[in-house]
């Protein structure tokens, strides 16, 4: 069951877990591998296949936002939920799923190749989700004074 205090920690947790991905995204990933992430890119372009509509950046990047922020850390919550993992593990679980997904099949589906080659960006984008979500997990788990049961959330 979700609790007001289960909910503020994971909205919490996902606001500080997507402005960590966004300053690693645009500050630190270029000194690593060479490259920016943009994942409102992919937003613009999915939103341009699915709904014909050309979305500017600013909106796909809102959009990448708020799906990090509040469906990402809703999504390690479901993983904590499902598995019986630890929050951290959850998370670093969760990350790789939504990676997987964002650069297996709907990098794809707006015409790119299959996990972007495994190049620089791909390998920046996993350590960017697993990254993200992991501390999503980590710190739903300090919010709730480090004793979370995957029943008690």
């Amino acid at each position: 069951m979700w609790t007001r205090h289960t909910l503020e920690t994971t909205i919490i947790a996902g606001l500080a877990g997507e402005i960590a991905f966004e300053l690693y995204a645009w500050l630190i990933s270029p000194l690593l591998f060479g490259v920016a992430l943009a994942p409102a890119n992919l937003i613009v372009a999915l939103s341009k296949l699915t709904l014909g509509v050309g979305l500017p950046y600013w909106a796909g990047f809102a959009v990448h936002f708020l799906i990090g922020a509040i469906g990402f850390a809703v999504f390690v919550r479901l993983t904590h939920l499902v598995t019986g993992t630890r929050l951290v593990l959850s998370g670093a679980i969760a990350g790789f799923v939504l990676w997987f997904v964002a650069q297996g099949l709907l990098a794809p589906a707006v015409g790119r190749s299959f996990m972007m080659g495994f190049g620089a960006y791909t390998q920046s984008s996993f350590i960017g989700h697993v990254g993200m979500t992991t501390l999503m997990g980590w710190l739903m788990l300090r919010l709730a004074g480090g004793r979370v049961k995957a029943t008690a959330v």
